[in-house]
């Protein structure tokens, strides 16, 4: 099936040009027009309803991609975008990648097709080249997210350096046995590697076992962290950790959940470490010592660097608000 790249292409012109004329755009000379009207005749090409229905908002769509709006850190997120998106005169559309490559690129093609004039993406699964050809078509800001090396616009905090923070202080508070929840897979250049790296340090230069068995990958959920709380409790009492730290904080909640329903302590059984410092964490049975993520300013940057890019403008990055900062309370 033909594209507005493949049109383009045929007819000898921009991208952007051939949108323009979709969209009636009143200054396209006639040559121009009968060069686009050739190239859709030839190639068969027929505008998607659903796309020019969207297109018809005049290029005031931006797209946001999570990976799952269940978790409240990307829904205070995505509420951010939204209001700040709107006072500047956007819609905003969201979609779901589920951790699925294929919903990343379904949403990249919505840029190619320009259904969305800009893209905000606050997860990433796929290749970072991949996402990067497709800037051709619109521009595109990584939101706590990074791409090392990347000509992209990336708004985000030093989780390596709060990840070390946080695990030193559970090592000065006397913890040595201290077990991994990450949200991706552990490979170099992965989801959830920042923090990664961060942890890993602090235990290596405490000369402290990084074990096996006290690794999770691929946890994100409350049900996730029940699951991690059941394995650990399953160990002989002398291979068990006596501390955690977690990708979020609902697999951090999850695991004192199960704690305390199967008779434990918290933090004298197991310590407990979140991230992302959720509403919900202070009003916990055990409160959780957590990570503070800044989330209405990492929405609000990158909603104000891509419509910059969108309106042909210089936007200068205000990092004074990007931090992260340890939450201390009585999990850990």
């Amino acid at each position: 099936m033909a594209t507005i790249k493949d049109v383009a292409k045929k007819a000898g012109l921009s991208v952007s040009t051939v949108s323009r004329f979709l969209n009636n755009h009143p200054y396209i000379s006639e040559d121009k027009r009968k060069r686009i009207q050739a190239a859709m005749e030839a190639l068969d090409y027929t505008p998607s309803s659903v796309a020019m229905q969207l297109r018809s908002k005049k290029g005031t769509m931006i797209g946001i991609l999570v990976s799952r709006i269940v978790n409240p850190f990307f829904a205070h997120l995505v509420d951010s975008i939204e209001k700040n998106a709107r006072k500047h005169g956007y819609n905003v559309l969201v979609m779901q990648t589920y951790d699925d490559k294929k919903a990343e690129t379904n949403m990249l093609e919505m840029l190619k097709q320009q259904v969305i004039a800009g893209l905000i993406m606050c997860s990433i699964e796929g290749d970072p080249k991949v996402i990067e050809a497709y800037r051709e078509y619109g521009p595109i800001v990584l939101c706590n997210e990074q791409i090392p090396g990347s000509k992209l616009p990336q708004v985000y905090t030093n989780q390596a350096t709060a990840s070390f923070e946080a695990t030193n202080y559970l090592i000065q508070k006397g913890y040595k046995k201290i077990a991994y929840c990450t949200g991706g897979s552990l490979t170099r250049g992965g989801h959830g590697n920042s923090r990664t790296e961060g942890f890993e340090k602090a235990l290596q230069e405490s000369n402290l076992p990084m074990k096996i068995e006290w690794i999770f990958k691929q946890v994100h959920t409350i049900e996730d962290g029940k699951k991690v709380a059941d394995k650990l409790l399953a160990l002989p009492k002398d291979r068990r950790p006596d501390a955690v730290f977690t990708s979020s904080d609902e697999v951090a909640s999850g695991i004192l959940e199960r704690y305390l329903a199967k008779g434990q302590s918290v933090p004298e059984d197991l310590a407990i470490m979140g991230f992302d410092n959720q509403p919900f964490t202070s009003m916990l049975a055990v409160p959780l010592t957590t990570i503070q993520q800044p989330v209405d300013a990492l929405g609000r940057e990158s909603t104000n660097w891509l419509i910059a890019q969108m309106e042909g403008k210089v936007y200068q990055l205000d990092k004074s608000e990007l931090v992260l900062n340890l939450i201390t309370r009585k999990s850990a």
